[in-house]
């Protein structure tokens, strides 16, 4: 069982190592005659034009889109990093992620306090954040420590008046 967990990974490094390997021969496709007009957005567009020198695939025009340049079959709609994404919403989704071959990523609707919460999580299990952010001590700390501290500061705030 050992054996093959060892081979689909080297696989998967494998499969990424080539995916890097083809993307770097791929050309960035331009759309036809965006370099030339302001106006022309360089996102692709297909060629469609009658005497369109890009669609006649005449030789010094731009290279167009086509099924060669697809990536490896396994790799399709996966993280750059060879992960599946799995999108969390709550503190219980994090308890049905793989944390070999699925990484998560935090919903931006998640709030400053279940995202501390989800984090942690995650990190006890040993599961890869795709989106990680920095959230201020203030709204990190735990509710209970939250209850001491506004203790301790009304009891200090008494003595001083």
């Amino acid at each position: 069982m050992k054996e093959e967990e060892e081979t689909g990974t080297s696989a998967g490094k494998h499969a990424v190592a080539l995916r890097k390997r083809i993307k770097s021969k791929k050309p960035d496709f331009k759309r036809y005659e965006s370099w030339r007009y302001k106006r022309v957005d360089k996102s692709w567009r297909k060629p469609r034009g009658l005497d369109n020198k890009m669609r006649k695939e005449v030789k010094g025009w731009p290279h167009s889109v086509k099924i060669g340049y697809r990536g490896p079959k396994k790799l399709r709609g996966l993280h750059p990093s060879g992960y599946v994404e799995v999108l969390i919403r709550t503190v219980d989704d994090v308890n049905g992620v793989d944390p070999e071959t699925q990484a998560i990523r935090i919903a931006h609707t998640v709030g400053a306090k279940k995202r501390v919460e989800i984090s942690g999580r995650a990190a006890e299990r040993g599961i890869r954040v795709l989106n990680p952010k920095q959230v201020r001590k203030e709204l990190a700390v735990e509710p209970e420590e939250m209850e001491e501290q506004e203790e301790t500061e009304s009891e200090g705030g008494e003595e001083e008046s």
